[in-house]
Formats: C-alpha cells, sequence, structure tokens
C-alpha cells in the first residue's frame, strides 16, 4: 500500500461551532483547498453522515474528479473520503476550543491504487506544499467568517 500523509496544526479565530458548521458542508472546499476547482453535492437534505459531494480537484497541472463522503460529523471531528480509481483521499479534522478560538489539526490522507501507486512515494513534498497552501488558505477564509 502506497500512502502520502500530511498532517497541520493551526489555530483560527472563531468558536469551534462556527467553524465545523462552515467545514462540514464539503461544497464550501472550493473556498479553503487550493487544489479544488469545483465541489458540488450530489445527494439533497439535511448535512449527515452519508452526504456526498462530486470534487474536480487540479494538482501537478491534472484534473482528479473523487466522489467524496461525509464519514464522521462530531461536535469537534469532521471525516471527509474521497475516491476515485486511482486514490482514496481522506480529510480528517479535528477541533479544540479556548477562548473562542478554535485549534485545528488537519490530516490528509491518500493511499493510491493501480499504477498510480508508482508515483506515490515521489508526491510527498508536493502533498506538503499543497498542505501548507491549505492552511494558509482554511485559516484566512475561517477567520473572514462574520
Amino acid at each position: 500500500m502506497v500512502v502520502v500523509h500530511v498532517t497541520r496544526t493551526f489555530t483560527v479565530q472563531q468558536p469551534t461551532s462556527v467553524v465545523v458548521d462552515y467545514l462540514r458542508d464539503f461544497a464550501r472546499a472550493e473556498a479553503w483547498d487550493p487544489g479544488t476547482k469545483s465541489c458540488r453535492r450530489t445527494d439533497s437534505g439535511d448535512l449527515r453522515v452519508g452526504s456526498t459531494w462530486q470534487n474536480v480537484s487540479e494538482f501537478r497541472g491534472r484534473e482528479t474528479e473523487l466522489e467524496y463522503t461525509l464519514r464522521r460529523l462530531d461536535p469537534d471531528r469532521l471525516t471527509f473520503a474521497g475516491k476515485n480509481k486511482t486514490a482514496t483521499s481522506t480529510d480528517d479534522m479535528a477541533f479544540s476550543s479556548g477562548d473562542g478560538v478554535t485549534t485545528i489539526t488537519y490530516n490528509a490522507t491518500i493511499e493510491f491504487h493501480g499504477l498510480a501507486k508508482l508515483a506515490g512515494p515521489f508526491l510527498q513534498s508536493m502533498f506538503e506544499k499543497l498542505g501548507d497552501e491549505t492552511e494558509q488558505q482554511m485559516t484566512n477564509v475561517l477567520n473572514s467568517l462574520g
């Protein structure tokens, strides 16, 4: 199994309830994830474990589509898993609060399938750079919420 794992821990100037309420709609990844070109919900009703999104991302100049599912929805944790034929991507976010700020621990794990396994080991540094960009963009977006 070839896996790339990126972790970032950072603080935003918002209460945890505001942060979780915003991030639980994965369609908003268009705003906070620099790799996401588009993301639309593919089911309806209230957001719940099992809700789904079609995500189009760009990485290294190539577009890829993943079907994401909300796997965990807790007041202090969100987990989304996306899959296509070449990779399974899991975004896990844990939240802790104090004095009106929220500390976010963001874990991104990408497991490569098929021939994509061959490239996986060479992509860690590129995903680390994307992790830095995601931390900065997510921080800016969350701090700007009303």
